[in-house]
């Protein structure tokens, strides 16, 4: 047998040894890497939406769920809005928590996110920028405040702080959740929630 053929009868067989055994690795691995990116979602809709003790899906689509949150007396306690869009660098992956209108934004919170560490990241970071979504009024768009406020007191109902040095990641949330927020008002009103 010559060279060329035994290099490639070599490589062939590192190649499907290799794929075998990183196919084995993603089907032992699946149902583990699904059922944590389940319970991070259980546990960012309890974050986003107050006195939250189980929830259910109530609309879904690709890259859009609505989950109902519901407190230990089994009434609604608001809705969660899975949802993502484009950043700066990449995906953004957040969840945003809503009364039964829609007309107020309890809480944001970022599941996933590739933005420049250091800058656009601190969409992440409670001090930072978290806690300037909390109890804004959404019954219309809410609007960024540049420059920043010291304090969420500061804003006006309808606004949220902008991340100095990262208008364009802080941008890309507003434009995500403002998006969502109408989607879901949309479909409340035509009754499919």
């Amino acid at each position: 047998m010559n060279l060329s053929a035994r290099m490639i009868i070599v490589l062939t067989s590192v190649g499907l040894i290799s794929g075998s055994f990183l196919t084995g690795v993603d089907l032992l691995t699946r149902s583990r890497i699904e059922a944590n990116r389940q319970r991070e979602i259980k546990d960012a809709i309890t974050r986003v939406v107050p006195g939250t003790e189980t929830s259910n899906i109530v609309y879904e689509e690709k890259s859009f769920t609505i989950y109902e949150g519901k407190d230990k007396s089994g009434q609604r306690a608001g809705f969660a809005l899975y949802t993502s869009g484009t950043g700066f660098q990449d995906k953004i992956t957040l969840m945003i928590g809503t009364d039964e209108s829609f007309s107020t934004l309890n809480r944001l919170f970022i599941l996933e996110q590739k933005e420049t560490p250091g800058l656009g990241a601190k969409i992440t970071e409670w001090d930072e920028f978290l806690r300037f979504w909390e109890n804004r009024d959404c019954s219309q768009s809410l609007s960024l405040r540049n420059p920043p406020a010291d304090s969420p007191d500061d804003l006006s109902y309808s606004e949220v702080n902008t991340i100095t040095g990262a208008t364009i990641s802080s941008e890309a949330v507003l434009d995500i959740v403002n998006f969502s927020i109408e989607k879901a008002k949309t479909l409340h009103k035509e009754g499919k929630i």
